[in-house]
């Protein structure tokens, strides 16, 4: 993700990219960006965002360095232990935070497309079928579990079926069904691409806002 974010920031132009984090640092400089280890987060140059994809041990130095700066953090880190996920409850207290499991923009979408639907067909079964490639570990994934949550927003209790094959991207399907009639929600990754176009998208309309916990759905506009 880290190398996906460099490559497309620079067809953003309100974008500058001023840093890179990383775990080792094994040159001071990526194409002319300023590289910095974890252990190094206290020189970065002054930044008005963050965008995490780490591991979660490495979540709350950057969180802190957002905290500290006043700067707003996009974060796709998973994993993460019940108290960071605390820690992002307070830090937005006092700086914009964007935490998601899925940076795509069309899965925002259908978030919110699933718990409209959810609302308005009580009491049909819902179910959610995720297909992901074979060396995914966790099931269902964690994008399944969040649109199961927009479901249940809506009143629906959904369940859940997981499916790894092949080099599957990402799939997910969310069935609403009733005596004689379904419909069905589904979207297709086929590029990982789109998360780190997502992330440098809500990064760009995250910035400077006030503080608070924000969903990608939010910044759609």
């Amino acid at each position: 993700m880290g190398q996906s974010l460099l490559r497309l920031a620079g067809e953003r132009p309100e974008l500058t990219v001023v840093a890179a984090v990383s775990r080792r640092v094994e040159s001071r400089a990526i194409d002319g960006i300023p590289q910095f280890a974890v252990t190094e987060l206290g020189g970065l140059p002054p930044f008005d965002v963050a965008i995490d994809f780490s591991l979660p041990e490495g979540f709350d130095g950057i969180l802190g360095a957002c905290v500290e700066r006043q700067a707003a953090l996009v974060s796709g880190t998973t994993g993460l232990a019940p108290e960071q996920r605390q820690a992002i409850a307070v830090a937005a207290t006092r700086i914009p935070v964007l935490w998601a499991a899925n940076f795509s923009l069309g899965v925002a979408v259908l978030s919110d497309l699933v718990e409209r639907a959810a609302t308005a067909l009580r009491g049909w079964d819902c179910d959610i079928v995720e297909s992901h490639h074979v060396h995914k570990k966790d099931a269902p994934s964690g994008t399944a579990l969040a649109l199961g949550a927009a479901a249940e927003r809506g009143g629906a209790q959904p369940r859940y079926a997981s499916l790894r094959a092949g080099d599957i991207v990402g799939e997910h399907l969310v069935q609403f069904t009733t005596l004689g009639e379904r419909i069905e929600l589904v979207h297709r990754a086929t590029n990982r691409d789109i998360f780190a176009r997502g992330a440098l998208h809500a990064a760009s309309r995250l910035a400077g806002r006030a503080p608070g916990r924000y969903q990608l759905r939010d910044l759609l506009d």
